[in-house]
């Protein structure tokens, strides 16, 4: 089957218009409140009807889809929402992958287990406090204090 996709890709792209320009191929993870194997169809449905769509993988217990093609994540996301289920994109990341995945903020009830919230939505505010007063004097780089006198 590869080869027949790389051969299709390559007359599509010689034969038709130069200037479209294809999306990148992305990942796209939303959290939607299914409750029965109707909801998880219609969802699945309405988004494997979308033009770019290479994979729709549901998993109902976590209440999440995950989309895999060459689609923009909006749309994706809009697509979702017009079946008139609550959705958003998938707000939680593996608890491995933060260093203090304890602090205030990031613990969610909700959450699957071994996830926690992703800290850029957990803090929204801190990204635009700017500059941070307290790493300037580590530890780590005792000369710091001098760059700033």
């Amino acid at each position: 089957m590869g080869a027949l996709d790389y051969i299709s890709s390559f007359c599509s792209y010689t034969y038709s218009n130069a200037k479209t320009k294809r999306k990148p191929l992305q990942t796209v993870e939303i959290k939607v409140k299914m409750d029965c194997d109707g909801c998880e169809r219609r969802v699945r449905n309405v988004v494997r009807r979308m033009k770019g769509v290479k994979s729709v993988e549901v998993n109902r217990k976590q209440s999440r889809i995950t989309v895999n093609g060459h689609v923009d994540p909006n749309k994706v996301l809009k697509r979702v929402k017009s079946t008139g289920k609550k959705a958003e994109f998938w707000p939680y990341i593996p608890q491995h992958m933060v260093y203090y995945p304890f602090a205030p903020g990031m613990y969610d009830k909700r959450a699957p287990t071994g996830h926690i919230r992703n800290p850029t939505q957990a803090f929204p505010a801190a990204n635009s406090a700017g500059e941070n007063y307290v790493s300037l004097f580590s530890d780590d780089n005792v000369h710091a204090a001098c760059s700033i006198m």
